[in-house]
């Protein structure tokens, strides 16, 4: 599984990868159909569900990022 840092900010994450951001929070994702099960750190539950268009801004101490999807297999995520 790829996985990149914060130092790579915006980036690209596709299933399977994630992002660790500067303050060790880790963000990922699973496919649901269209939509992406935004998940936060090792939880399993879905912080939020991202369909394509819609952002949702992970609040952490290093700062705010946000996460958008489109219809491919993929979370862009960008410090906000």
């Amino acid at each position: 599984m790829s996985s990149f840092t914060e130092a790579d900010l915006p980036v690209d994450v596709r299933h399977g990868e994630m992002i660790t951001l500067a303050d060790g929070t880790t963000v990922r994702f699973e496919s649901n159909g269209e939509a992406k099960d935004i998940m936060i750190n090792d939880g399993f539950a879905a912080a939020c569900t991202l369909f394509p268009g819609n952002d949702f801004v992970v609040e952490t101490g290093g700062g705010n990022y946000k996460v958008t999807c489109d219809f491919g297999d993929v979370m862009h995520i960008e410090k906000a």
